[in-house]
């Protein structure tokens, strides 16, 4: 009875022991021998938030990286954005001994001290669409996220004709690129006397949370008429918020990337211009660059992929004769 008894204690602990690390991050690894057959190199690539659209659109460029080169390539991270879980899964990955860590550099306190060890364990890092320009990463590849909100400051100055009160929703307060992109668009219109920055929040990378500030925004400050979201959510979750209270005609927004909702919302006229990155060759080219490195040849240490504005007069005639849902 006993042996029975420990025996089916030592199985049920085994079955959490797999299930929580299939949890936590999915290095169930192939056959040592059986993965060196098969591919050339084991890179990871560890985004902000797993589900996020826009990462999924870096992943599927690394991806197709992976699969011309012969890389294993494993995506894992937070299912929601949360930093402790990201350094833990990076911690995990170079655990892993794979041959190579993509990731952002989302907080130069927390992240370079964790790259600088991760490196020096003979692990190569490139970081991905947030710089962690104070650490030993290898390189850098992806937007000058000072330089986009820069762009859209200028966007928003353009088509307001210099004259807005406006508030910004950006999607973290800690994230080096969310506030770069801040900086960049309080820079290009600080000399305009008719702009006034009314309000800064945070939508912690969620939509919903986007909609609920925006709503909280125009309840306590009426006489805001325009917003410029600096994440890929941030606009679509304004935009939601404006059509609801009919507010299109009185109420201008710029957001960041291209995911279909944003698509969407510039054909119907209640998002007028958004950011435009190019997530796709960000995650294709980092795998390119990684196998770079390993082979000794010279990489550049930052690759600004490119950044411009889009309008519904820039989207090409068969996007604009889509047809829209109703409002």
């Amino acid at each position: 009875m006993a042996y029975t008894f420990g025996t089916l204690f030592f199985l049920v602990s085994c079955s959490f022991s797999i299930v929580y690390g299939y949890k936590v991050v999915t290095h169930d690894l192939p056959d040592k021998q059986a993965t060196a057959e098969k591919y050339n190199y084991h890179f990871v690539l560890v985004p902000e938030e797993l589900d996020n659209e826009y990462w999924r659109l870096v992943e599927k460029g690394a991806q197709t990286a992976a699969k011309d080169y012969g890389v294993m390539l494993e995506y894992v991270g937070p299912k929601q954005a949360n930093i402790d879980d990201h350094l833990k899964t990076i911690e995990m990955s170079a655990a892993s001994k794979v041959d190579g860590i993509m990731t952002q550099g989302l907080s130069d306190e927390q992240f370079t001290p964790l790259i600088n060890r991760v490196v020096a364990g003979g692990i190569p890092v490139i970081t991905v669409d947030t710089d962690a320009a104070n650490s030993n990463r290898m390189a850098y590849i992806g937007t000058d996220n000072y330089y986009s909100g820069f762009l859209a400051g200028k966007a928003l100055i353009a088509d307001k004709l210099g004259k807005a009160n406006v508030a910004i929703i950006t999607g973290s307060f800690y994230a080096n690129h969310q506030q770069q992109r801040v900086k960049g668009f309080k820079d290009a219109v600080k000399k305009e006397k008719g702009i006034h920055i009314i309000d800064v929040e945070e939508s912690e990378i969620s939509r919903v949370k986007a909609a609920e500030k925006a709503y909280q925004i125009l309840k306590d400050h009426p006489e805001v008429n325009a917003f410029y979201g600096t994440s890929a959510l941030d606009g679509i979750g304004i935009a939601q918020v404006v059509e609801k209270y009919k507010k299109q005609d009185q109420v201008y927004i710029i957001g960041f990337d291209t995911l279909p909702e944003t698509i969407d919302y510039i054909r119907r006229g209640t998002i007028k211009a958004t950011v435009v990155q190019e997530p796709f060759e960000m995650g294709y080219s980092a795998v390119k660059m990684m196998i770079d490195l390993i082979k000794g040849e010279s990489v550049p240490s930052v690759v600004h992929t490119d950044t411009r504005i889009l309008r519904i007069v820039d989207l090409p005639v068969s996007q604009l004769d889509r047809k829209v849902e109703n409002r």
